[in-house]
């Protein structure tokens, strides 16, 4: 699912009020937090994480990984805050999009 910049732009928006669900610390991405993420990413769609490991090429891949793991789509990335999104199949709350 590949989405247009005026749904980034929308969820972008929706996302700017949200707390951090998933911190991603020194530990990096350890199955419990990568068992943690599936079930957030599951329950809520639309994702703020917060990344403190390394240098930026860390975070990247970091962010990059978790994308890969939840097959979500990364809406923006702020510093070191990643904001990511996977659209449930049923009883989505962003059937518009």
């Amino acid at each position: 699912m590949s989405l247009t910049e005026q749904q980034k732009k929308q969820l972008r928006g929706l996302g700017h009020k949200l707390k951090p669900v998933i911190m991603v610390g020194n530990n990096g991405l350890t199955k419990a937090l990568l068992d943690e993420f599936d079930r957030s990413l599951a329950h809520h769609e639309l994702l703020k994480i917060k990344l403190t490991v390394g240098d930026r090429e860390v975070r990247d891949q970091a962010i990059e990984a978790l994308r890969e793991h939840g097959h979500a789509e990364l809406v923006q990335r702020v510093g070191n805050v990643a904001l990511l999104f996977r659209k449930r199949k049923k009883n989505s709350a962003f059937e518009s999009l």
